[in-house]
């Protein structure tokens, strides 16, 4: 007996050549997946997605670790005063040491920077404190400044007011007070607790 019904596999019809996507409309690109469309608009939203990030874990943070936003400041306060060292009878301008000054009866604790503490755990952080102190002491001396807290006005747990403070050079630039002394060398950025300067 032959072969009973031979099965032949017919041969398929030519596919017609259309782009898969059509590039004339930009929905239907697609990148990694997602539309062309989708990742624009996610694009334009980023903005708004990490300011909702920040607004939300903001209220848990240090106060004192990070400077402000523009959008999260308050208004700028002018400040002119001539600052001397603080002791009995200068209370009005004058500096605690190389991170907080006193203004009237507002202590200020400059946001970011961390500065050896007067009353010293060591002879090298009392020589460093002394030193710091000095230095902020003529930084805010050499001319009017801006102060500038977090739109909540938050006080850190020893009740001193927050600020950035910074002040506009005759060139147009933008002195930052905490920068200067983290570049002295006689502070540091502040990370939540105290550095160790012994």
């Amino acid at each position: 007996m032959g072969k009973l019904f031979p099965f032949r596999r017919r041969p398929s019809a030519p596919r017609p050549s259309v782009p898969f996507w059509p590039e004339q409309d930009p929905r239907h690109v697609t990148i990694r997946g997602v539309a062309g469309e989708t990742v624009q608009w996610l694009g334009r939203l980023r903005p708004f997605i990490l300011g909702g990030i920040l607004l939300s874990v903001w209220p848990a943070m240090d106060p004192a670790l990070v400077e402000p936003p523009a959008f999260l400041s308050t208004e700028p306060e002018r400040v002119h005063a001539q600052f001397t060292r603080c002791g009995r009878g200068r209370g009005q301008a004058c500096v605690i040491d190389g991170d907080t000054f006193r203004l009237g009866s507002r202590r200020i604790r400059i946001i970011g920077i961390d500065a050896p503490e007067v009353h010293a755990r060591c002879p090298r952080e009392a020589a460093l404190a002394q030193a710091a102190t000095a230095r902020l002491q003529a930084l805010l001396n050499q001319g009017p400044f801006v102060m500038v807290g977090r739109f909540d006005d938050m006080a850190d747990r020893y009740g001193r007011d927050l600020r950035r403070i910074e002040r506009r050079r005759a060139d147009g630039t933008v002195q930052s007070i905490a920068q200067e002394m983290r570049a002295s060398g006689l502070a540091t950025r502040y990370l939540g607790y105290k550095a160790n300067w012994c």
